[in-house]
């Protein structure tokens, strides 16, 4: 019976780590669908969850509160998404290269900016963050119930599923963005603004990802360090690819990273014999594997990643 009940919290344990670490992961995806969706590739993902990361940690340390972290954090995504969308839309710069340029922009800039801040240490140790949220009831499932004593963010992100599918599939905004994505040019004739839908999609996208940023910095931690994102911004990418830009498809890729991570914590913790660089790679090579021989054919929206010139 002893040995039963700790197999259990063995699986109940692995549980709540695989959506705890996927989480972030599962907020920027959706965030980039919103962009996708409308035919825009942001690959800047990766350096705007990091700028979130760091406005999430000092909104936190400044309000002593891990919530108005996250609301600095999403400002200043949508910050960063005015800036790109500009880029893309406006100007109408190559989408690739203007998510690189964020991406290195976000590097040296929080870099410097944390060192300014909180000086050469990694981040304050005042920084107030997010503590696990038990649903009563719920929480008390064997197994499962791990599901339900999670950070308030992780239920944020597992509500963004379904609603984010309806609003896509059902409602005239979800539409509209679908078809900016597919036939810009129709939907322009049909009276849809392309520009307003595409500069509204990405803004409010990077907005999203950069709580998926302050998740990282006041949610699995209490501080921010340099360069923590560690390609999950790519890793959400490939999710929104990897699950055929469906919102359920997002959040099944993104658990199957979330298991990848998580495995490989549970296999430092027991002492594995295996390297721990080895280790640290398991979540990116399952990934990787995964997408390679499962996703199928993955067809993106036909405007994805091609500027609109309104005629």
């Amino acid at each position: 019976m002893e040995v039963s009940n700790t197999i259990l919290q063995i699986i109940s344990s692995f549980i709540e780590a695989d959506l705890r670490v996927a989480a972030p992961i599962l907020i920027a995806a959706i965030g980039l669908l919103y962009m996708e969706k409308a035919g825009v590739v942001n690959i800047g993902a990766e350096g705007t969850m990091l700028i979130g990361a760091l406005a999430g940690s000092i909104g936190a340390y400044l309000f002593q509160n891990p919530w108005m972290g996250a609301l600095v954090a999403a400002l200043a995504g949508g910050l960063v998404g005015v800036m790109f969308a500009y880029l893309v839309v406006t100007v109408k710069a190559n989408q690739i290269v203007a998510g690189i340029a964020i991406n290195i922009l976000a590097l040296g800039g929080t870099t410097t900016v944390n060192r300014i801040f909180f000086g050469l240490n990694a981040s304050s140790s005042d920084i107030p963050s997010f503590t696990k949220v038990a649903i009563p009831l719920l929480s008390e499932i064997p197994v499962i119930g791990s599901l339900f004593n999670q950070l308030g963010l992780a239920y944020l992100a597992i509500l963004m599923v379904p609603f984010t599918y309806y609003l896509m599939k059902k409602t005239t905004i979800g539409l509209s963005i679908r078809s900016v994505g597919e036939h810009p040019e129709s939907a322009d004739t049909a009276g849809i603004n392309v520009f307003r839908i595409r500069y509204g999609t990405i803004i409010i996208g990077s907005m999203i990802i950069g709580v998926a940023g302050a998740y990282l910095s006041v949610g699995l931690l209490s501080f921010f360090s340099e360069n923590m994102v560690s390609g999950r911004g790519y890793i959400a990418l490939a999710s929104v690819i990897f699950g055929k830009w469906n919102a359920f498809g997002v959040l099944g890729a993104t658990l199957l990273f979330g298991f990848g991570d998580a495995l490989q914590i549970r296999m430092q913790a027991i002492g594995s014999a295996i390297p721990y660089q080895f280790l640290l790679m398991l979540p990116y090579l399952l990934t990787v594997a995964a997408w390679s021989g499962f996703v199928g054919k993955a067809v993106a929206p036909k405007a994805s990643g091609k500027p609109y010139f309104k005629g």
